[in-house]
């Protein structure tokens, strides 16, 4: 005799369409906290390690999971501090700085006429709507900060779902995982291969993206304090922010500063500024460090890293340099899965 409390097929088929239409539902409600939500989990996916260890001597779960998001999130405040202080602070007097540099006489305007000629371009024509637009540039940066309390009031949101979503991941991946395996229509296998992937994808992404733009400005910003470029470390924030630009990156802004150096007589510091870039900011940084701080390939195939990467900038914005890397990556291990699936 059928249990009158046990779903029949048809009952089961209008529970999974529900099922589906809650989950949907659940998206379109977190759409505008996603970017918190996506972050927050990939730094759950990064801590995991450390989570591991606090576990193997002797902490709670909810103890361990609580200290590494702590430490996390303090460091993500000391470095947005540190960057919008440099960034406002030091642009905004670089910007009332360039009307200076830019009158008659000044570094940049003999710098630019001397390049503007051999380059058969008119100086005049050319210098003026550079003025122009850089009197209107520091009329928007001096008025900067009274929109800091919107940006900050959005951040701080960004930041309490990046820190609920990171320790909800440590706390609970596992009931995350079995839950996943009783919903999906996958097999149990398949959905844990894929969860897996993700988990070690967007840990790698994320790696891979923050801490090798950090290094690359520190590293330059050294550099520019050793060739003699002012304002050494204002140029460093701005070469770790450009390293999120995918392919040329951190040349927007090592390259134009030495051959500023070399244009104002400071040859020596110039080339070695070219020099010191392309072996240390570029070679090292994006051919030894970021490599063993993804792990090493992915299996990604160079022509599908780059449509991550640019496609992702254009559909997502600056966060789809890493929610293309990670679509594209679970994109190839789901056709691996059919793949293998097939096969047998």
């Amino acid at each position: 005799m059928a249990d009158p409390e046990k779903p029949n097929s048809r009952q089961m088929r209008a529970l999974q369409v529900l099922a589906r239409g809650a989950i949907a539902a659940l998206l379109w409600v977190a759409q505008p906290v996603g970017v918190g939500l996506l972050v927050g989990s990939l730094v759950g996916f990064t801590l995991q390690p450390s989570y591991g260890r606090l576990r193997a001597r002797g902490w709670r779960a909810s103890n361990a999971a609580a200290a590494c998001v702590a430490a996390a999130m303090l460091a993500v405040v000391l470095a947005l501090s540190a960057f919008g202080f440099l960034f406002v602070s030091r642009g905004v007097a670089l910007a009332q700085r360039l009307p200076t540099l830019l009158a008659p006489g000044g570094q940049i305007r003999t710098v630019a006429e001397h390049a503007l000629r051999v380059a058969h371009s008119d100086p005049a024509k050319v210098i003026a709507q550079a003025e122009e637009r850089t009197m209107s540039l520091g009329a928007r940066l001096t008025t900067l900060a009274a929109s800091v309390a919107s940006v900050t009031a959005s951040s701080l949101l960004t930041l309490f779902f990046m820190t609920l979503a990171a320790y909800y991941v440590l706390r609970h991946w596992d009931e995350i995982v079995q839950r996943a395996e009783r919903l999906s229509p996958l097999l149990p296998k398949h959905t844990r291969a894929l969860l897996g992937e993700l988990r070690r994808t967007g840990s790698e992404v994320l790696r891979g993206t923050v801490i090798a733009g950090v290094i690359q400005g520190g590293l330059s910003a050294l550099g520019y304090w050793i060739c003699g470029l002012p304002d050494p470390a204002f140029f460093g924030a701005l070469t770790a922010v450009a390293s999120l630009v995918p392919a040329i990156g951190t040349m927007l802004v090592w390259v134009p500063a030495g051959l500023y150096l070399v244009l104002t007589g400071k040859v020596v510091g110039g080339v070695v500024e070219l020099v010191y870039g392309a072996l240390l900011v570029v070679g090292l940084t994006d051919y030894v460090i970021r490599p063993r701080l993804v792990g090493g390939s992915r299996g990604v195939p160079t022509i599908l890293t780059f449509v991550s990467l640019f496609g992702g900038v254009e559909v997502f914005g600056v966060i789809g340099l890493i929610v293309g890397p990670v679509i594209v990556t679970l994109a190839l291990a789901v056709l691996r899965t059919y793949d293998q699936a097939v096969k047998t």
